[in-house]
């Protein structure tokens, strides 16, 4: 969500300030600023304004030199978007600036406490107290006075602070919200996601919660909230900085980071698959699990947390654990499960889903679970990422930077990877060496597959219009195709805000089959298995009604007469199907956003990594 980024060393830190909070603008966000300190006893220069980066560059005075600076984007939490809300915050005085992501949860009392001592709040933000409070310490070094401001705020934060009487740092905090370190020649980054820092370096150190660290321009310090030392390292990082960098020749065709991702998918399919696949004994090898063959057999249950696309991906894994391992499996909203205060059992394997490895809610599911001794996995992106540090093994997507909000490739993946774990796991039980080899053979096929579909992009982009001129419409689907339905929805309506809602088919006629009609198109997930008849039978219901039908469906599939949109994919084995059918639902919302010109990678209200509750 909020992106931070922080620069010290030899180097004018404005322009890199700007373009590190470029390369966040992925995140999500509605204003942006800057705040950069110059020698020794100058003054601290703060800029800031509602709106995009490049209306902050725009208008930077040209006098803004400092070699030690913070910034920030804000994805609005505290107050509406406007040049008073947005960060850095500083004191009364102008002497220190806070950048932070997260939310203060007792910043009412907080801000109460300031008023009613005199202090003038200039804006409607949570983040404003920090700066006040960092001032109003009377400790005699900068950690100190960021120490004692945190041990009043009780919520979640990622901040980052300069003061203008200790011009050769900056101070930085996590609790909750991910900060990393980057480390290079004489000059230190901050950042909240690897993104703002590949193209300076790849030598990271990544924040724990609990964890604050000091950055000057030779080096780094990391140390506790009582200012007690930790020992951090920085390690590197194998990512290629290009991957951040959009295409101009697609962006000049009207493109976006999400149609590159749709179009990366056959490649990134082929990386998850590398390496895990054991054709021999018909089974999969996923060595980050951390379990031996007696513990595997020893799980009982398998229950999947995500949020999102990934709680949506998580139903089709659990459909794949249950069918290929016979284990009663089922997935969950993170952001619910924590607080029904959930019963931990030994016996039960937990999966948490999650791209960036930081989603908040996912994150606090994982601690709930460990705190209660439970088994949790990953399901990540992003190596040294939150959830991944914090889990008992995982299994990496492999999917490289995904960057648009939307997930396309990285949900392919997790399909992917859901696959890989019921094909494990199934294997030590009583999936025979048959099936084994048979569903290694359809996963083998998946990323020639993708590649079919995509090529059909011309006949979805004309679907896709005639769907973007309607106000609302119904995704459907059973059983295996109702997670897909809900994907299908979900990509819909956050790219193209056309209301878009997912039902399992066999509901129509318990309520939803009363708003059918000419005006209100369906999207029905139909796939050749032991349900086609009573699928295509309850889209004869909708055309009786006169409801427009576009039908995501294999070949083999009988429509008869019906008068529908047909889009047919290539038929894989039962279980992995699902995966094949969400691709085209991806180039329909894609289309359906760029025929209706909308910015289809920062999508309104959204952000790409949520790390607020």
């Amino acid at each position: 969500m909020c992106g931070i980024v922080g620069y010290i060393g030899t180097q004018q830190a404005a322009p890199l300030l700007l373009e590190g909070l470029t390369r966040l603008e992925h995140r999500g966000y509605d204003s942006a600023g800057v705040a950069v300190l110059g020698a020794s006893g100058s003054a601290l220069k703060v800029a800031k304004k509602a709106g995009r980066v490049r209306d902050l560059a725009e208008d930077l005075p040209k006098r803004f030199a400092g070699k030690v600076g913070i910034g920030h984007t804000r994805w609005a939490t505290h107050g509406p978007a406007t040049d008073a809300n947005a960060h850095p915050h500083t004191d009364t005085k102008g002497d220190v600036a806070v950048v932070h992501n997260g939310i203060i949860d007792n910043a009412s009392a907080l801000r109460k406490l300031l008023a009613d001592d005199g202090v003038d709040l200039v804006s409607d933000t949570d983040t404003e107290v920090l700066a006040h409070l960092v001032a109003r310490s009377d400790a005699d070094t900068l950690e100190g006075r960021v120490a004692d401001a945190l041990a009043v705020i009780e919520g979640t934060y990622g901040v980052a602070v300069v003061h203008a009487d200790f011009p050769d740092r900056i101070v930085v905090a996590r609790n909750g919200s991910p900060l990393i370190i980057g480390v290079g020649d004489k000059e230190m980054h901050v950042a909240s996601d690897l993104a703002a820092l590949v193209r300076y370096t790849t030598t990271v150190a990544h924040l724990d919660d609990g964890e604050m660290a000091t950055l000057t321009a030779t080096g780094f310090t990391t140390y506790r909230q009582d200012l007690t030392a930790t020992a951090t390292l920085a390690r590197t990082v194998d990512i290629d900085p290009s991957a951040y960098d959009a295409s101009d020749a697609v962006h000049a065709a009207g493109g976006s980071f999400m149609h590159r991702e749709i179009h990366e998918q056959p490649q990134s399919t082929e990386r998850a698959l590398r390496g895990r696949l054991d054709e021999r004994f018909g089974t999969a090898h996923l060595g980050g699990l951390n379990m031996d063959p007696r513990e595997t057999r020893a799980i009982r249950r398998v229950k999947i947390l995500g949020c999102g696309s990934a709680y949506y991906v998580g139903q089709m894994g659990a459909s794949l654990v249950e069918e290929l391992a016979r284990i009663p499996a089922d997935a969950e909203a993170a952001s619910e499960f924590r607080y029904r205060n959930p019963i931990i059992e030994p016996d039960t394997l937990y999966v948490a889903v999650s791209q960036s490895g930081e989603t908040i809610d996912t994150l606090l599911a994982v601690q709930e679970i460990r705190r209660k001794g439970g088994r949790v996995i990953g399901l990540v992106n992003v190596v040294g990422s939150a959830i991944a540090r914090e889990c008992d093994g995982g299994i990496y997507l492999h999917a490289g930077p995904e960057v648009a909000v939307a997930s396309t490739k990285a949900l392919t993946n997790m399909f992917v990877g859901f696959a890989l774990l019921a094909l494990q796991l199934g294997r030590v039980r009583d999936l025979s060496i048959a099936d084994g080899k048979r569903l290694i053979a359809g996963l083998n096929r998946l990323p020639g597959q993708i590649a079919e579909i995509l090529e059909q992009e011309e006949e979805l982009a004309a679907a896709a219009a005639r769907l973007a001129e309607a106000d609302s419409l119904f995704f459907i689907g059973r059983v295996r195709g109702f997670p897909v339905a809900r994907e299908g929805a979900q990509k819909f309506k956050e790219i193209s805000y056309r209301h878009a809602e997912a039902y399992q088919t066999s509901e129509l006629k318990h309520g939803p089959l009363a708003l059918i009609d000419e005006a209100l198109p369906t999207v029905a997930v139909v796939p050749s298995d032991e349900l086609t008849d009573r699928n295509v039978g309850a889209l004869h219901e909708i055309a009786a009604r006169r409801g427009p039908l576009v039908v995501v469906t294999h070949e083999d599939v009988d429509l008869g007469e019906l008068d529908a949109v047909r889009i047919a994919v290539p038929r894989n084995e039962r279980e992995l199907d699902p995966i094949l059918l969400t691709v085209p639902l991806q180039l329909l919302a894609y289309h359906a956003a760029l025929h209706l010109g909308l910015d289809i990678d920062k999508p309104r209200n959204l952000a790409k990594s949520v790390t607020v509750e």
